[in-house]
């Protein structure tokens, strides 16, 4: 019954201190946000000791525990603000994902792609599949479909100029 009482001693130490807490952190991590998260880490650790530590000083404890924790803070953030550009940089990159207008352009060059493969002779289909696809070699799909590489390689340009012609159409 004693460490209960130990327990509910530090709680109610962090809770009478935490300004206190909360200026310790903030002169290391330097930022008023930061500093409130580093104390809310170090409550959330105080509730998850609850009944294990025995404490002679507790506010020195606790004191200890949020320089550590905003120390840790500060690092890490430094460490991230190395590897990471700030968010504002990234405003003028152009955006890797298209317009509704481009995606309908790619959509519609698809469903154009997707017939024009559907009027194309079997093998044709077949070797253009293989190697735009599936990304095999003229050998290998020339082994695998017993023709010879020169076949293979006629096949493919007309399978791309009749894509080409399709898209050219629209």
């Amino acid at each position: 019954m004693l460490v209960d009482q130990q327990t509910v001693d530090l709680s109610s130490v962090f809770v009478a201190h935490q300004a206190q807490l909360r200026r310790a952190a903030l002169n290391i991590v330097r930022n008023p946000e930061r500093a409130e998260d580093v104390v809310q880490d170090a409550y959330l650790k105080v509730t998850e000791t609850a009944g294990i530590l025995n404490i002679k000083q507790p506010l020195a404890y606790l004191l200890q525990m949020v320089r550590n924790l905003a120390i840790d803070r500060h690092r890490r953030a430094a460490f991230e603000g190395g590897l990471f550009e700030r968010e504002e940089e990234g405003f003028h990159v152009p955006a890797l994902i298209g317009t509704p207008e481009s995606t309908a352009i790619s959509r519609q060059h698809l469903a154009l792609i997707a017939g024009a493969l559907s009027e194309l002779p079997e093998r044709t289909r077949r070797v253009f599949e293989l190697y735009r696809l599936d990304g095999h070699t003229h050998c290998a799909i020339a082994s695998k479909l017993e023709i010879s590489t020169s076949l293979v390689n006629i096949l493919i340009h007309d399978a791309m100029d009749h894509c080409r012609a399709a898209i050219q159409s629209m």
